[in-house]
């Protein structure tokens, strides 16, 4: 698996990081539009 090169840098644990920070913040961006459209 190592052998391998990734180019979207997944197998080191910064990329993992900056990976898990974008999908968190997608999380939170989508709940709060949710949440005003809820509130309307």
């Amino acid at each position: 698996m190592l052998a391998t090169p990734d180019p979207t840098g997944l197998s080191s644990p910064l990329g993992q990081l900056v990976v898990l920070a974008g999908l968190v913040a997608g999380l939170v961006v989508i709940a709060r539009w949710w949440w005003s459209q809820r509130k309307r």
